[in-house]
């Protein structure tokens, strides 16, 4: 069940070598034999049972494996040209499965690696290595960086579906990567399909992103951001792989729009970067039918507790669907009583979507005192590696929101896009996907307490910035990790700058554990404090709260999708609501709150809504009909 994959690659008359051990891993929970699956079996509470094997059957006339002789670094046009690798997929159990296939950096397998001409192996860079995966009648391509996934889809009981695969070098790989080789192992896992909405969706499912017309669609090729192709692999949220787009600097945004696909963005135009959560519908499920903590599933190796919280069920809905049901269900039962969170609804109207500003906002001046301070005068900015604007009560964030979309905006939005600060469910609608199998929880490249999202422990409040761990009560501050850092652990997983994404990946949205505190539109009865109001602005731009009990805040009810009392203290994050002393509320902890504070799960009301450098925000574009 070994082969390689050889080839060599001619660039600047010198060879780069490229070698690909190709193996099923172990994942059976028994420890041992090729490719036995867990899968989660009704009326049995989440216990993990073997229920058959997913064999990859190496088609052994490829004995070379892919050819990528006298090949140069290439990106994707001229490396999908090159001979393919031929491997099948069999089903050899009775049921219907889904499945993910990976291809991962084996670290492993360097000690006994040679190169062609008897040396020892140095790894590749994944950033520098470009796949593509055709799997029946579907095609998946991406950087290994992306993600671990490289393809997914259903397999029927007893059923055999083929698959290619091809290699390559990014065409940015620099001379670094002469001489070097790529060891991997292409993982399959499987599981029951127990509910067809609850499982594979792609993008077929996901509401399309509604771009405006000053928005650059982009994807990152493991050195920078290129812009993108939006028909053409854009997005993956199957594989956490979310939607980015951004906007640069009017003078240069007819340059970048005549540009053509694969064009490098400068970050130095870059004002503004977007990350798009489509329309879903949730629910939670109970191992015990008391504590819902979500479902164990496939991507814990535990039940799920308030400390380590499991998956919650997600499905992506047109606007025509509306759901409001209890968002529960007991782990005995199939996914049922869905609810459509709030955050898709704007001011009346049902959204596709909605854009979220990808790290905490910083300003036109971010060295100005604060990032930013208590003003309305500058203009806002979403970009990484800069400090982000604190120092801002909530009545001018209020203003500054609005500000992004007015008439005769900078950054060129029309009147449909309805810019505005962050509100509280907003910021639960993206929490929610990140704890599902569309987010860092899905995503096999972490396992157990590492799937909660990293802190920013950045004191000097720098966007994007990763501690390379969960929260703690370290006193080492700073930046030890940038967002695109992508360096890889002993044990294989990924991530120690994308950990701190809400997919774990670079696509993710940032700082939303750690950083600054972040001011949500979210208020106790209509108490002004220390705002800055002088009365209360419209309704559709926060939320109101009429108890400080979590359990009754929505007008003696529970408020579904808001990310209360239904994942309070998930990851043991922080917790208190709002009440008439403070009635502003705060999510996401600071870079020096520790590991029963800050989180993506986490909320707090340390403020009546007055400006502190200790607190920012965040913006979110609801797009609307004209």
């Amino acid at each position: 069940m070994i082969n390689k994959i050889q080839g060599t690659l001619n660039t600047n008359k010198k060879r780069v070598i490229v070698v690909g051990i190709l193996v099923v891993l172990l994942i059976a929970i028994i420890g041992f034999s090729y490719a036995w699956l867990r899968t989660t079996i009704l009326g049995e509470e989440n216990v993990q049972i073997v229920v058959g094997d997913l064999d990859l059957i190496l088609d052994e006339s490829s004995t070379n494996g892919i050819q990528l002789t006298n090949a140069v670094p290439a990106y994707d046009d001229e490396g999908k040209t090159y001979e393919p690798y031929v491997f099948s997929l069999k089903n050899q159990s009775n049921i219907d499965l889904y499945y993910t296939l990976s291809l991962i950096d084996d670290l492993d397998a360097l000690e006994s690696c040679t190169t062609t001409d008897g040396g020892s192996c140095e790894m590749l860079d994944p950033r520098d290595i470009r796949y593509e995966v055709k799997m029946g009648d579907r095609t998946f391509t991406g950087s290994l960086s992306d993600s671990s996934i490289i393809s997914y889809g259903t397999i029927g009981a007893g059923e055999t579906i083929q698959g290619e695969l091809r290699v390559w070098l990014n065409i940015n790989a620099t001379n670094e990567a002469m001489g070097k080789v790529f060891l991997g192992k292409l993982k399959v896992f499987g599981t029951q399909q127990l509910d067809d909405s609850s499982f594979e969706q792609g993008n077929d499912a996901v509401n399309e992103p509604e771009m405006d017309s000053n928005m650059i669609a982009v994807k990152h090729d493991g050195y920078n951001w290129v812009k993108t192709d939006i028909d053409n692999d854009w997005y993956n949220y199957d594989m956490g792989i979310w939607a980015n787009a951004i906007t640069v600097s009017s003078d240069k945004l007819s340059t970048y729009q005549s540009a053509p696909v694969g064009t490098v963005i400068d970050m130095n135009d870059v004002e503004t970067m977007w990350v798009w959560i489509p329309r879903y519908s949730y629910t939670i499920t109970s191992a015990d039918g008391t504590n819902y903590y979500g479902k164990r599933g496939v991507y814990l190796n535990s039940t799920p507790t308030q400390a380590l919280p499991g998956e919650i069920d997600i499905k992506f809905i047109g606007t025509a669907v509306t759901e409001k049901g209890t968002a529960r269900y007991e782990n005995t039962e199939a996914p049922k009583n869905w609810y459509t969170p709030d955050a898709f609804t704007f001011n009346g109207e049902e959204l596709s979507g909605i854009w979220v500003g990808k790290f905490e906002t910083s300003s036109s001046n971010p060295n100005a005192s604060s990032g930013g301070g208590n003003t309305t005068s500058l203009d806002p900015m979403i970009k990484p590696n800069v400090t982000s604007w604190r120092g801002i009560n909530v009545s001018n964030i209020y203003q500054v929101g609005l500000k992004v979309s007015a008439s005769g905006n900078r950054y060129g939005f029309s009147e449909n896009m309805n810019s505005h600060a962050m509100k509280n469910d907003e910021w639960a609608a993206v929490a929610y996907l990140s704890q599902s199998k569309y987010g860092k929880l899905g995503n096999d490249n972490f396992i157990d307490e590492n799937k909660e999202v990293y802190q920013n422990k950045s004191n000097s409040f720098i966007t994007g910035c990763s501690y390379g761990s969960p929260s703690n009560g370290n006193t080492d501050y700073g930046c030890q990790y940038t967002y695109d850092n992508n360096l890889r652990t002993e044990d294989g997983s990924a991530g120690k700058g994308v950990g701190a994404s809400t997919t774990g990946t670079i696509y993710g949205v940032y700082d939303m554990s750690g950083g600054a505190w972040e001011y949500v539109m979210a208020n106790y009865n209509d108490v002004i404090g220390s705002s800055g109001f002088e009365s209360m602005p419209d309704s559709i731009y926060y939320n109101k709260y009429t108890s400080n009990d979590i359990n009754t805040a929505c007008n003696g009810g529970t408020c579904l999708s808001h990310g209360l009392s239904e994942t309070a203290g998930w990851y043991n994050d922080y917790r208190t609501m709002v009440s008439e002393t403070y009635p502003w509320l705060l999510r996401g902890g600071n870079y020096y709150t520790g590991s029963t504070n800050a989180g993506v799960f986490g909320f707090n009301t340390w403020s009546n809504g007055n400006a502190s450098v200790d607190y920012s925000f965040r913006l979110v574009m609801s797009v609307t009909s004209p």
